[in-house]
């Protein structure tokens, strides 16, 4: 039972529930009105009694793989463990049932809070001013060009172009065309690293903005940053550094120090809030001062003793959201920087990039490297050692779930055939990374030795390999009855 779940539609009976209506005491239940009633007695919801939901739901998280259970080493993505004293501070019922159109004076300690956060983010980065208000990082990227485009529009210039290295991350030639510019890929050079001399072969008076990431997808500290910088600055163009992985970086190094005009945070990858469907992002922006003008209003200030939003500001790109971000994530951050302090920040920094050179000198001789190189809090391998065995990157990651950790992320960058990039934040501990390396080993000695086993896996999970390429373009994204046409259509 407890390895097959069914659907929820598929549990209880008609006329089943978890709940009894007790009579009111002033009488009987008066009737809907004829206008809201449906015209069949159907909702269309599964009928099953409150044991039956939870022991559904339980059983769907006990099978879930998450930072909560096992070592999540998505790279890129920084998987790292939400501290529970967070949520307890977002559960604080002066956070939590804030309304957002509280007048300020009755909102002073969440503003105390926003106010803190920006300085704190400032500080982090090395920039002049911060907004919190994008709602995830893409948000915050595109918000950030946004800022470049309004800037040059300002000095009367007409630029149209971005240059943004292989190595960069993928959203970010799709923030550069929303702002309507032509995106120029800029080749990494052989060690994978930005080279100042490939900017300067494309660089001119047309190029809005250089964005770059780092470290970089490959997980390399772009050494020649604030060279680039300075070419792209001879020409009037502005440097953006994509933050997502900061986590190699905070403490440590600061954009503000390399050259860099304006960057995103990624507040859930960085400053431990949750990813992906655990809760909404936050994208805070920073930059420097000829860029401020620009930000997302209404900006934050203080008048006395008392936070006020202003009034937009005249030169603002305006909203980029409702509200001023996901505030319980601002909440969750603020919390993670005051439990660590500056100090602690620097250390997850060094424990991060570590722990990812840890993994990539145990397992140098067993898998290729994308580049025999000191990485940052990231490392990129690839599957050309297996490949001869008939094995691949998908392979591998299948296998890992069968040994309790969920796969690193797998495919990319593209600029690395067949990658495999681990990334184990500070958060996990070395016997941990120690059973990792040992299961990477393991498979890889299997893919030698008994390469059926890697095809065929997982076997241990709750459901084997599935058609990922039939699921993509073929999803079933509605629940029919057994033996219904549209079920058997949607089957075939």
């Amino acid at each position: 039972m407890l390895m097959n779940e069914p659907l929820i539609f598929e549990r209880g009976s008609r006329g089943r529930a978890g709940w009894t209506a007790a009579s009111p005491v002033d009488g009987d239940v008066p009737a809907l009105p004829e206008a809201l009633r449906r015209e069949d007695d159907l909702a269309g919801l599964p009928e099953v009694g409150e044991l039956e939901v939870l022991r559904h739901f339980v059983r769907l998280s006990q099978w879930n793989y998450s930072a909560a259970t096992t070592m999540y080493p998505l790279g890129s993505c920084t998987m790292k463990y939400n501290p529970v004293v967070n949520e307890d501070m977002a559960r604080l019922p002066g956070f939590a049932g804030l309304h957002p159109l509280m007048p300020e004076a009755a909102a002073q300690g969440a503003l105390e809070l926003v106010w803190r956060l920006e300085q704190a983010l400032r500080e982090v980065c090395g920039m002049d001013a911060v907004s919190l208000q994008p709602a995830a990082g893409a948000q915050g990227e595109l918000a950030g060009m946004l800022l470049v485009r309004a800037y040059h529009a300002d000095h009367g210039l007409q630029r149209k172009r971005v240059l943004i290295p292989s190595s960069a991350h993928g959203t970010n030639p799709a923030s550069s065309a929303l702002c309507g510019y032509d995106v120029v890929e800029v080749p990494a050079g052989p060690r994978g690293l930005l080279e100042a001399r490939a900017v300067a072969k494309v660089m001119d008076e047309s190029v809005a903005a250089l964005m770059v990431t780092n470290p970089n997808t490959l997980g390399l500290f772009e050494e020649e940053l604030q060279a680039v910088a300075d070419v792209v600055h001879a020409c009037g163009g502005l440097v953006y550094m994509d933050g997502a992985n900061m986590n190699a970086l905070m403490g440590v190094a600061k954009a503000g120090d390399m050259g860099v005009d304006v960057m995103q945070f990624n507040l859930h990858k960085t400053f431990s809030t949750p990813h992906g469907g655990g809760g909404p992002g936050a994208g805070p922006i920073g930059v420097r001062s000829p860029l401020a003008p620009y930000l997302p209003g209404p900006r934050l200030a203080r008048h006395g003793d008392e936070l006020r939003w202003s009034a937009m500001p005249e030169r603002s790109i305006g909203r980029v959201r409702a509200f001023h971000a996901n505030v319980g994530m601002l909440v969750r951050a603020y919390a993670y920087i005051l439990a660590l302090g500056g100090d602690g920040l620097t250390l997850a920094t060094r424990m991060a990039v570590l722990a990812a050179n840890y993994i990539r000198v145990r397992l140098a001789g067993t898998y290729q490297l994308a580049q025999d190189a000191i990485c940052m809090h990231e490392c990129v391998f690839t599957d050309k050692t297996l490949e001869p065995h008939g094995v691949k990157t998908l392979d591998v990651a299948k296998r890992l779930l069968d040994h309790g950790f969920y796969a690193p992320t797998i495919y990319f960058p593209l600029v690395v055939s067949g990658a495999l990039m681990v990334e184990p934040t500070e958060t996990e501990s070395k016997e941990i990374i120690d059973a990792f390396i040992a299961a990477m080993a393991a498979i890889a000695a299997e893919a030698v030795e008994a390469p059926a086993a890697l095809h065929a896996a997982p076997t241990l999970t709750p459901i084997g390999r599935l058609d990922e390429a039939r699921a993509a373009r073929r999803p079933v994204l509605r629940w029919w009855p057994q033996g219904t046409p549209q079920r058997d259509t949607e089957e075939r």
